[in-house]
């Protein structure tokens, strides 16, 4: 199973690939699968913003096209002095895939800081509508 500090690195080696003209904060995800797969993805900007798909749900997307359907963790990089928490898009697709125990962490490439939360913290009420339709 790779450590969080490999998804870094997975996640750091193609952050140069995202596609962020309008903001110019590129984003990448490294998506560790409950069967130790690496799924990636980066940030994909569109002149309509709304468009956009940032990088944890593109790296959501290549784990579904692969086959997976369970996250154990999540790694994000991105270009800003400070790590980014996934915003409240990426918090509903990453509770559909995951739990309350996700690993959920960030780093800043430019300043090597760092934040870790579990999906739990980040989407307590997601999980919890996520579990009562699954009891249905």
């Amino acid at each position: 199973m790779p450590s969080v500090e490999e998804l870094k690195e997975k996640a750091l080696s193609i952050l140069g690939n995202a596609y962020a003209p309008y903001s110019g904060i590129r984003v990448a995800a490294a998506i560790e699968a409950e069967d130790g797969s690496v799924h990636l993805g980066v940030n994909v900007e569109n002149a309509s913003l709304g468009l956009t798909i940032c990088a944890e749900r593109a790296a959501v997307a290549a784990m579904i096209t692969a086959g997976r359907r369970k996250i154990r963790k999540v790694v994000i990089v991105s270009s800003t002095p400070e790590p980014l928490p996934p915003c409240g898009a990426c918090r509903q697709v990453l509770a559909e895939f995951g739990d309350d125990d996700t690993v959920v962490v960030s780093f800043s490439a430019a300043t090597g800081e760092r934040m870790e939360w579990r999906l739990g913290e980040l989407a307590p009420y997601m999980i919890t509508v996520k579990k009562i339709v699954e009891e249905r």
